[in-house]
């Protein structure tokens, strides 16, 4: 039998979700994305678990993007429905009334930064690296990251890092605020980001939970409209001739040529 595409174990009262596939940099296939959100909501309704850890296999990637591979086969239909297990797999991370923390133990590119960007809190190893390079793939970020980056950036910053698809080491990222922490030199991340997260799985959960629903109800409303903005801008790019010559150019190892069309 194949390796599961996500691993759920346990550390003490947190619960870990761990992407297997470092072979693919850990990148979001249709598999990963059902695993990811059957196994969210399995920790969610474990009630010994307190907070939900997010990390990946290896110390090259957290979560490279989306499976290119997996995507010159797809049609723009097949794009639109994997866009919506996007959003309706991950969002169940996004609304756990459990603490959610990303342990970036490599890079965190594309899909894989926009899953980072639906946890709460974000520790990252020394070597890790963040990026949105979307729009040099002719497409925008569909899967939530023009929406929830400016909210925790700005608009000016979101706008430099998704406009030039700047990337950030650990400790841009940091000074940017994109992270909460960086991890000591020689620590795994993983067992800094439990160690950090201490007073979440010995604290108060109904509280917890209570805080997370108040910060989260002051942007609820206007994130869902934003998502649905994100939506019809993402399609317009997936009808692109760009869109075509940048899978064409991956797959020829090029660099694409865009032309606007």
């Amino acid at each position: 039998m194949s390796t599961p595409p996500i691993s759920l174990s346990r550390r003490g009262s947190a619960a870990i979700l761990t992407i297997e596939r470092p072979d693919r940099l850990n990148s979001l296939s249709r598999d990963t994305l059902l695993a990811l959100g059957q196994l969210a909501r399995q920790a969610i309704a474990d009630k010994d678990v307190r907070a939900i850890v997010v990390t990946g296999t290896g110390d090259k990637a957290f979560c490279a993007g989306a499976d290119l591979k997996e995507r010159q086969g797809m049609d723009e239909n097949a794009v639109r429905l994997q866009l919506g297990l996007y959003r309706d797999e991950m969002g169940v991370l996004d609304r756990s009334p459990k603490p959610v923390i990303a342990a970036l133990n490599g890079v965190a590119l594309g899909g894989g930064l926009e899953l980072a960007l639906v946890c709460d809190l974000r520790v990252a190893a020394p070597t890790a690296v963040l990026a949105l390079p979307e729009t040099t793939l002719g497409i925008i970020p569909g899967a939530g990251g023009t929406q929830r980056l400016p909210r925790l950036l700005g608009e000016a910053r979101a706008k430099e890092l998704i406009l030039l698809g700047r990337r950030l080491d650990a400790a841009e990222a940091l000074a940017w605020g994109l992270v909460n922490r960086i991890s000591p030199p020689g620590v795994a991340v993983l067992d800094d980001t439990l160690t950090f997260i201490e007073p979440i799985t010995n604290g108060a959960p109904i509280a917890q939970a209570a805080a997370l629903a108040a910060i989260d109800a002051s942007f609820d409303a206007s994130l869902a409209h934003g998502l649905e903005l994100e939506r019809v801008y993402y399609d317009a790019c997936l009808r692109s001739e760009d869109r075509r010559a940048a899978l064409a150019a991956f797959a020829e190892k090029k660099k694409p040529q865009f032309r606007g069309q």
